[in-house]
């Protein structure tokens, strides 16, 4: 019996539709896009088409947009870039308790060189208070950055409302919108985004390339020095095979928008509702009402993740864990432990990302396994 992947908000499958993008730019289509000649030419245009997919996608303009080489490095450039420029303003940085590492190691750097830096609390499902982030911030605040989806639970941030009160603050805001781009539609002028990062892996295209949407206005230091590519803002001969491979993957999500958002929505209701029928104990974490539809991360009180996720594997069934398991010992999720206090609810939380490839009988083979598998280690 084949193995089902249930684990796309790690990574995701490249779509053959993708990799044949890609390939003429391996084979003929070679030229360095900052070359003059005809060969450099035609890859600085089809580098100029993809910008522009891109930019529309999210409703903003072909120069806002500058490629990297995936979500960290985005939010790497996005914060540190943005903190350093307008060190002379303020010092001061708000974001959540909640954020990937790729931000709050960001921002833990920053500290190091002298900023300071307001994580904000989450409730239950994994949300902020806009009311809180108001009142945090001060006249030498200078950038929020608080991430659009959470990528182990799926709770959705009030995204509109933060982009208000930075707007109306006059601060900058920035978010980690790896998770959602794909599955939720963004419009940065309707929600007031300054900063957003994107990864293509995430969305079927392929690993080490994304973007960094950037306000026209916005100042950025640089993080990469050399030469003038993306307007000067980040050095280095663009990546084209695989910003070509991301453009594809994105005309192929902005085609299949709708019918994906409604499916990821049924993978999960349909696993939530084997899980009720079968009456095992569990525990959704997030937030039923604001969620990415792909993400379901579930606690199944007395069992715990290690055991679950050899089961589920020995099954046939991709998952992962909300928590860090590493050389025996489990370090509970910073994003679980910043929603709870329950150590057995932080110690037996299962992600499953539903995604390109899934079908309906494998959602309902993988939530049957899970129920036999809950059922095995809760009656030992």
């Amino acid at each position: 019996m084949s193995a089902i992947y249930l684990d796309h908000a790690a990574t995701s499958p490249t779509r053959e539709e993708v990799v044949e993008a890609m390939v003429p730019y391996f084979t003929t289509l070679y030229g360095n896009p900052s070359s003059i000649h005809q060969f450099g030419r035609n890859t600085r245009q089809a580098l100029d088409e993809a910008r522009r997919v891109m930019a529309t996608s999210i409703n903003a303009s072909f120069n806002e947009i500058v490629f990297t080489s995936g979500g960290t490095e985005s939010d790497n450039m996005a914060i540190i870039g943005a903190a350093l420029a307008q060190e002379k303003k303020g010092k001061h940085i708000i974001t959540s308790r909640i954020e990937h590492h790729a931000v709050l190691h960001a921002v833990e750097y920053l500290e190091e060189q002298g900023f300071e830096v307001t994580y904000l609390p989450v409730d239950e499902t994994g949300r902020v208070s806009p009311q809180q982030l108001e009142e945090a911030i001060r006249e030498d605040t200078t950038l929020v950055t608080i991430m659009y989806g959470n990528n182990e639970v799926g709770t959705l941030q009030p995204i509109q409302e933060i982009g208000t009160i930075t707007k109306n603050k006059e601060v900058l805001f920035h978010t980690d919108a790896v998770q959602a781009y794909g599955s939720v539609l963004i419009d940065v002028e309707h929600l007031g985004i300054d900063l957003m990062s994107i990864s293509s892996h995430k969305i079927n295209g392929p690993k080490g390339c994304g973007f960094l949407y950037i306000r026209d206005g916005v100042r950025l230091e640089p993080r990469a020095f050399g030469g003038e590519q993306e307007r000067k803002r980040r050095a280095g001969t663009e990546n084209v095979p695989s910003i070509m491979g991301m453009k594809k993957a994105v005309e192929l999500i902005q085609l299949e928008k709708m019918e994906r958002h409604e499916q990821l929505k049924a993978f999960k209701e349909k696993m939530l509702e084997i899980f009720d029928e079968a009456g095992i104990q569990y525990l959704l974490n997030g937030s039923s009402e604001y969620s990415l539809p792909h993400v379901l991360n579930v606690s199944f009180p007395g069992t715990n993740v290690e055991s679950m996720l050899v089961n589920l594997d020995l099954s046939g069934i991709a998952a992962s864990s909300g928590s860090a398991c590493t050389a025996g010992s489990i370090e509970p999720s910073h994003v679980l432990s910043a929603m709870f206090d329950d150590h057995e609810r932080l110690t037996a939380a299962i992600r499953f990302s539903f995604g390109y490839g899934n079908t309906i009988e494998e959602i309902e083979r993988a939530g049957q396994e899970t129920v036999k598998i809950v059922n095995r280690l809760t009656s030992m």
